[in-house]
């Protein structure tokens, strides 16, 4: 019999595996000029951001021009506005009803001994009635004196003006002066919307202007900004209309912002003459 080992018949068996060893993480040496490097630039990013978008999208304020280009200034500045608007909305709401208690006037309560006394008096009067009658009462009327006022002497006729005179003279008068407008727009803004129009002008020119809500009234703000400036005229709740010259502060663009606080539409109209370059109108 052959004693042949045959290894196909053989039992497998298993080597075990050895995992893989992982590769060594290197790490990334941080020196002191590394670390005050990579501090500098993340504060120089945060600080431009801060100037460029965030200061104008938010406040208005524009030091380097960015924020007008984009657009973020005007943002900002309406932002401002209608914070500032909602500010006195709540002060006039809450003055109100501190304002009617305080005008309305405390009656004062009679002092009992000055009842006590007209007690007195009504009976005293009313025992001597008894014994010699009722008297006339005091409080009818007298009777109220007639005056008779003298005419008054007739003035003395003014001689008739010479016809010839009269034309003369109004023809000589001189026609008032009508000032004269270079742009005139007109807006109607439903409740609750706003619109800005902006003149744009140099340092120290002046401009005319006279616009009106056409019988009804309206918030606004006459204001400027430019050359990294900004600057507020002038600002008025529920004003029917306004006129007078604009003096430019600065090279930029001023104008004026107005908003419908009515519950129902208002058109303002706006007509500017003057110094001015452009009227930058929506």
């Amino acid at each position: 019999m052959s004693n042949r080992f045959d290894i196909s018949k053989a039992p497998l068996r298993a080597e075990p595996r050895h995992p893989a060893a992982a590769a060594p993480v290197q790490s990334v040496p941080a020196t002191p000029g590394g670390l005050i490097r990579s501090t500098l630039l993340a504060a120089g990013a945060a600080g431009a951001i801060l100037v460029l978008f965030w200061l104008p999208a938010e406040y208005g304020i524009d030091p380097t021009g960015v924020g007008g280009l984009t657009g973020l200034t005007e943002m900002g500045e309406i932002k401002q506005q209608l914070a500032a608007e909602a500010e006195a909305d709540v002060e006039a709401a809450a003055a109100a009803p501190v304002a009617a208690v305080e005008a309305t006037p405390a009656t004062a309560a009679p002092a009992p001994e000055i009842l006590e006394r007209l007690d007195r008096i009504d009976a005293q009067l009313a025992a001597i009635s008894a014994v010699i009658g009722t008297p006339p009462s005091l409080t009818e009327p007298a009777a109220a004196a007639t005056v008779v006022a003298e005419p008054a002497p007739e003035a003395a006729a003014a001689p008739a003006p010479d016809p010839v005179e009269a034309a003369v003279a109004e023809a000589a008068a001189p026609e008032p002066a009508t000032p004269e407008w270079r742009d005139e727009v007109s807006y109607t803004l439903n409740p609750g919307e706003g619109i800005e129009v902006k003149l744009s002008m140099e340092e120290g020119q002046t401009a005319r202007f006279l616009w009106t809500a056409n019988g009804s009234v309206v918030n606004f703000d006459l204001h400027g900004d430019g050359s990294g400036e900004s600057i507020s005229y002038e600002q008025g709740r529920a004003v029917p209309e306004a006129a007078g010259d604009l003096t430019a502060a600065f090279t930029g663009n001023h104008g004026w912002f107005w908003r419908n606080r009515t519950e129902a539409p208002v058109t303002v109209t706006l007509r500017t003459g003057g110094d001015y370059a452009e009227i930058k109108a929506p």
